[in-house]
């Protein structure tokens, strides 16, 4: 068995045998109400043509949500345990399927990575009980016919080393000793990818491939495209902390070239709540607004949105994600444009 075989998902060999096909019809037949499936193989269709389960592991915990799932999402939630070589440490990924997926055919999907993953499918999981209503989200926009079906990965933190994990240089503003954010773009390359790619029916390539976070899930996404260029082709940065290691970031972004197809940038005028560190905030978003056109983003590749009142939670995150999916992910205009050179 390989390195990248140790480092994710554990399976049983009959569930690891099957899983492909039985994963891939769940989608469909998925009742309206996101299903939320936690320690168990692919479910396969009752007699009544309802839902069932069967756990491949007895010992692993049922999420709290999975008896009673948010109403108005749809499609099915997948949590996977992913023990990492990289970091060393274990931690939850939620692959949220669209009600059409079907892996029985040819159909690939495109996906989505995102950082912070407990805030973005459930209230019982994200901070303060408020999450972005990702599932919500994309299951109207794809019934609207606004975007294709598509696979959305959350990647959840690890809690007390997330400061770490999300911040690539030494830092005294946050104080930051051993930050370890250089080996994140590994993790996601060498162990995050190739679970999902795996076990689900995903378009490859970085027009179908994305990556997104907020705060300091917003900076390790922008560091991740400076560090592995060409993997991901839409980036979605929620209040990045750009202010980290002395606005470094922005330093590295000046003489950097290959930006993805389409770069979503949101920042509230209220992040701080102070009105000095808000204006520094707010110039330093604008800032990167700029050195992004400077390189050849224009209005059709680079959405920008300085929401004024807005503030670093949860809560604006959400409120910009609808506008922020449908741009990162229509159809027209998607295809055709080469990354920068």
């Amino acid at each position: 068995m390989s390195g990248l075989d140790n480092a994710v998902l554990e399976l049983s060999s009959r569930a690891e045998r099957g899983i492909r096909s039985p994963l891939a019809r769940c989608g469909s037949l998925a009742p309206v109400g996101m299903t939320i499936y936690w320690g168990q193989v692919p479910p396969v269709p009752g007699r009544e043509g309802q839902l069932t389960a069967q756990k491949f592991n007895p010992k692993l915990k049922s999420s709290p949500a999975q008896s009673s799932p948010p109403p108005v999402a749809r499609g099915s939630l997948w949590l996977h345990e992913l023990k990492s070589r990289v970091f060393r440490n274990t931690r939850t990924l939620r692959v949220w399927l669209p009600p059409e997926y079907d892996g029985w055919r040819d159909t690939r999907y495109p996906v989505l990575y995102l950082n912070d993953g407990q805030n973005l499918f459930e209230a019982t999981t994200a901070f303060a009980g408020v999450h972005w209503q990702v599932g919500e989200t994309a299951s109207r926009l794809i019934s609207e016919k606004k975007i294709a079906p598509l696979i959305i990965v959350g990647i959840d933190n690890t809690g007390r080393n997330r400061v770490r994990e999300y911040i690539p240089y030494r830092s005294a503003d946050p104080r930051v000793i051993g930050p370890q954010g250089k080996r994140y773009p590994d993790f996601l390359l060498r162990e995050v990818m190739p679970l999902v790619e795996k076990y689900y029916s995903v378009a490859k390539g970085p027009e179908n491939t994305g990556l997104g976070g907020s705060s300091l899930g917003g900076l390790i996404t922008l560091y991740t495209q400076l560090a592995m260029p060409g993997v991901f082709g839409r980036l979605l940065i929620e209040s990045p902390s750009l202010f980290v290691a002395n606005r470094r970031i922005l330093e590295e972004c000046r003489t950097f070239r290959d930006w993805p197809f389409r770069v979503c940038l949101g920042m509230g005028t209220q992040e701080a709540g102070q009105a000095e560190k808000d204006e520094k905030i707010v110039n330093d978003a604008r800032e990167l607004g700029t050195i992004l056109r400077a390189a050849g983003l224009d209005k059709r590749w680079l959405k920008m949105q300085i929401e004024e009142g807005a503030a670093h939670n949860e809560s604006a995150w959400a409120a910009r994600f609808p506008a922020a999916l449908e741009f990162l992910y229509s159809s027209p205009g998607s295809q055709g444009r080469e990354p920068q050179s």
